[in-house]
């Protein structure tokens, strides 16, 4: 996912879906410089690790 991207899922006010390597996770900050995410799987809100941008995707809405 690129930066921008990314940033704009953080400020949403909606909750969009993002997964990390195909887990859901939570994205709790962003770093510009390194390129990488702070993230927690939603299952395990207290296991908060530091991601590649390029792992994370927008997970698809249901209908």
């Amino acid at each position: 996912m690129d930066l921008q991207e990314l940033k704009q899922i953080v400020e949403s006010p909606s909750l969009i879906q993002v997964r990390y390597r195909g887990f859901p996770v939570y994205v709790q900050d962003i770093d510009e410089n390194s390129g990488t995410a702070t993230v927690f799987p939603l299952d395990n809100m207290d296991h908060v690790q530091e991601v590649d941008l390029s792992g994370l995707y927008e997970d698809d809405p249901i209908h």
